[in-house]
């Protein structure tokens, strides 16, 4: 019986989730190897849906979930369990009036941690950046995906080896390693899992969940996916713009009922906001901001002037009068 449920996730599948056949091509993948008993690591820069894909791959599995986020100041006591408080037992013994016996005993309790729940009850873990921590405090995962058995301090008491249940899954995901705050893995580490690199989406599926996560029409969808990709292939960016900046324009546009058009200049302002802001580390004006320019001429391009639909009957009248 588990009597902490407090650090578990039910997996249920994702409001809005989309899934196309680039998204199952990935998923079918990774489940495979999952059914062969190996942990898969989705790697990736930001806004590659790594760990969205995660959580769809965990629901699937159907086994609760232990989610744990890498950190700086993770040691292996924060992944497996440490000495937190005391116990204290008081015992007053006064069957006889005028003897009175007392004993008193104190120990230290000891409170398993997220990962030593989740190979001790077969549970799914999904380590989310998992190279944010030290190298040192990951170390315990290496005999745990391999020989399935973990090491346990011997101030837990009792065992002190755990047989990792079978239904054990474990999913990684990680930044490249230069990013900022990332750690190199060890290769030993490494070697114990299959990496899946992630890209950037195809066309297809950025439209899909641009339309999923903003309720934009799918013509304008189309259009600021096309921007985006188009940027993305130019050689201005510091950092390529990934599918949230087509939902962070399409939600803005559509919260104040913004047709994507060059001709508006509040549309017009949110792109330069959102692209240029996401594609320099330092700000355009930090370089010859030749990345504004780019963009202008990009908005220009995919989202022309809206003509109305007054003005197109006009026009058809005006073909069928000279006909």
């Amino acid at each position: 019986m588990i009597r902490d449920t407090t650090t578990l996730i039910e997996p249920t599948p994702q409001e809005g989730f989309v899934e196309t056949r680039f998204i199952q091509d990935i998923t079918n993948r990774a489940m495979s190897y999952m059914g062969a008993g190996f942990p898969v690591h989705f790697r990736g820069r930001a806004g590659t849906g790594k760990t969205t894909l995660a959580m769809h791959i965990a629901s699937k599995i159907g086994r609760p979930v232990v989610l744990i986020h890498g950190d700086e100041e993770f040691t292996t006591a924060d992944l497996v369990g440490g000495e937190y408080g005391y116990r204290i037992r008081k015992v007053v013994d006064n069957f006889i009036h005028s003897v009175l016996k007392t004993e008193e005993d104190m120990v230290k309790r000891w409170v398993d941690n997220r990962l030593t729940v989740a190979a001790k009850y077969g549970f799914t873990l999904i380590y989310d950046e998992f190279t944010r921590s030290r190298p040192e405090a990951n170390n315990i995962l290496l005999s745990i995906l391999e020989e399935h058995i973990l090491d346990l301090p011997a101030a837990r008491g009792g065992e002190h080896y755990l047989q990792v249940d079978p239904d054990f899954r474990a999913i990684f995901t990680s930044n490249p390693e230069e990013y900022a705050g990332t750690h190199e893995t060890q290769d030993a580490l490494r070697d114990r899992m299959i990496t899946l690199d992630m890209e950037n989406f195809d066309e297809d599926t950025e439209i899909a969940i641009t339309i999923s996560k903003s309720n934009i029409s799918k013509s304008d969808a189309e259009k600021i996916v096309a921007l985006i990709r188009d940027l993305r292939s130019s050689d201005v960016c510091e950092v390529a713009p990934t599918v949230r900046a087509s939902v962070m324009i399409c939600r803005a546009a559509h919260l104040q009922n913004i047709r994507p058009a060059a001709s508006n200049p509040i549309f017009r302002q949110i792109c330069m906001d959102i692209l240029t802001s996401q594609t320099m580390r330092y700000g355009p004006n930090r370089g010859d901001g030749r990345i504004k320019n780019v963009v202008q001429g990009l908005i220009d391009k995919h989202c022309p002037a809206l003509v109305s639909q007054r003005k197109v009957k006009t026009e058809k009248k005006k073909v069928m009068v000279n006909a």
